[in-house]
């Protein structure tokens, strides 16, 4: 039948399965919300999980399951539900059949090891001292669970293995990204946080991340064997240490090697006390809650690894606006040209730009191109551009804006440095050019195609390095084509360059829409790996 007791459970309790890690959650708040919102009582990051997908309510003696309207559907034992009543070991999933599961389980049950501490404990003989130990292991792993945060799990579980060990200090250290351990917290048995852990023996939390399960010293003075000199030192009589594994089952056949490669931290313990015996029950609670403390701290962290990655992309999104308002060109309508441009970033901002600037008879264009990418280079080409376009407005010579950039650069040593091609072309076709370091520009006179020589080195390099301007005079009816490296660096699905002879053959066409469309259609749809940029100025004399 449907009813789940005659009890009628107050709380629900279930286990939840995703990829490797394991969580049980223990709520008397209803309705329980599941979905991939931050608002959710049980938030799953996956993409096929509605923000707010479905959710659990108490009716009388049943808990119900209903699905709010998820784009991808709620399941129970691998069928589709808009709604039904739950039973103990029903397995509820969302959004796809490969993803976490949800196992359903009755008020009071517990995992298999959990069954093992209470088959410990229920015989006519248990201790009070065992029943006591077994409401705080219940207690204990409702505050891990409902911890949250990783500083807030570490916190729970040093509080609650300090009690049940009976020692003084205790202290948690966590992987970094090198895999080396560092001190996440260390607690004293007041609840004192201990921030100095030089004394800890090294080789005890090396032999307990090599072993199968756990390194425990119940009386260092009187053990047998090998001590650490450390542990005598400071006259250390009991520790704990236990390793903080990521949960997966076993493959056959796993090398040692392969087991401490699991282990992202560890647990230590120690007293100066005299010991008190340390039972089965004790070893199996403090496996449990290390085990159940490991996998919260897993989750926890990937919960932050992924608010962090929220909060870039956010960032991100604010970043490319910002850059878009600031680098967005109204091209002014010149008597004697016409000019056309077109960018595309290969990512949400990019180093690449472009301006053109009116002057007294004359139109000033620029290109420029800052090394790497991302928003380190967005931030110097905003920079950058800031100052070109005054020097530019004021009509100071192209060789002094580019040396006074390339000072600039210089200076400040911000690690980065920026090819630049600058034009300036009078009402009369005289063309002045500076290329410093760039693609070099094409002329197009209707019969061929001619590249402009004179270059320089790229601004930013060298502080001492001089500058050059080039001249040449404009026909009615010529054309200047500026390009970024991305277009003639674009590749296609064999990895090859679209080229400056292909650039050459494209900008024969006066079109910039099919000049863009050749070097795409080369590309074959393969991504770009570099911000693209191209200019043309079409020079039509003074009418």
């Amino acid at each position: 039948m449907d009813m789940m007791a005659s009890s009628q459970p107050q709380k629900l309790s279930m286990q939840l399965l995703d990829g490797v890690s394991r969580r049980n959650i223990v709520t008397d708040q209803f309705p329980f919300v599941i979905g991939r919102s931050p608002e959710c009582n049980l938030m799953l990051p996956h993409p096929y999980i509605s923000r707010s997908h479905a959710k659990i309510t108490r009716e009388e003696e049943f808990f119900v399951l209903e699905d709010l309207h998820s784009s991808h559907g709620t399941f129970v034992n691998g069928e589709p539900v808009t709604r039904c009543n739950l039973r103990p070991k029903d397995v509820i999933q969302f959004g796809s059949l490969r993803g976490p599961q949800l196992r359903f389980e009755s008020e009071g049950r517990q995992d298999s090891t959990n069954l093992t501490i209470l088959a410990q404990m229920q015989g006519i003989n248990a201790r009070e001292s065992d029943l006591e130990k077994l409401r705080w292991f219940l207690q204990a792993a409702r505050d891990l669970n409902s911890a949250g945060r990783v500083d807030r799990v570490l916190a729970s579980l040093l509080e609650s293995t300090l009690k049940l060990a009976k020692v003084e200090r205790g202290y948690v250290f966590l992987s970094n990204a090198d895999g080396l351990l560092e001190l996440a917290l260390g607690m004293d048995a007041a609840g004192n946080v201990l921030k100095d852990a030089s004394t800890l023996s090294q080789t005890v939390m090396r032999q307990a991340i090599e072993g199968a399960d756990q390194f425990l010293v119940t009386d260092t003075l009187s053990a047998e064997g090998y001590v650490p000199e450390s542990i005598l030192a400071h006259n250390i009589h009991k520790i704990i240490c236990i390793p903080l594994r990521q949960l997966r089952e076993t493959r056959r056949g796993e090398r040692a090697e392969d087991w401490a490669s699991r282990v992202f931290g560890v647990l230590y313990l120690e007293s100066r006390f005299q010991p008190e015996a340390v039972s089965d029950v004790d070893h199996e609670l403090m496996r449990t809650i290390a085990r159940e403390a490991a996998a919260l701290v897993d989750n926890a962290q990937l919960a932050a690894i992924e608010d962090q990655a929220r909060q870039h992309r956010e960032e991100l999104q604010i970043a490319a606006r910002i850059q878009q308002g600031l680098m967005a060109v109204q091209i002014p309508a010149f008597p004697f040209a016409d000019v056309q441009a077109h960018s595309v970033a290969c990512s949400a901002v990019g180093g690449d730009f472009f301006d053109v600037v009116a002057g007294d008879s004359m139109l000033n264009v620029a290109l420029v191109d800052v090394s790497g990418k991302g928003i380190s280079a967005a931030i110097l080409a905003a920079t950058l551009q800031g100052m070109l376009y005054v020097q530019l407005q004021t009509e100071q010579s192209l060789e002094v804006i580019a040396a006074s950039t390339n000072r600039y650069l210089c200076k400040k040593d911000v690690g980065k440095y920026a090819t630049m091609l600058l034009l300036r072309l009078h009402e009369d076709g005289l063309l002045e050019y500076i290329n410093c370091g760039h693609i070099q520009p094409r002329i197009c006179t209707g019969s061929e195609v001619v590249r402009l020589e004179t270059a320089n080195l790229p601004v930013g390099l060298f502080e001492e390095a001089e500058y050059k301007a080039g001249v040449t005079r404009l026909e009615n009816g010529w054309r200047v084509v500026l390009v970024s490296d991305g277009f003639t660096e674009a590749e296609n699905s064999q990895g090859e360059f679209f080229g400056e002879e292909r650039l050459d053959s494209a900008v024969e066409c006066p079109d910039l829409q099919r000049i863009l469309m050749q070097m795409t259609g080369y590309c074959e749809g393969q991504p770009a790996n570099d911000d693209c940029t191209i200019v043309q100025v079409a020079f039509s004399g003074r009418g």
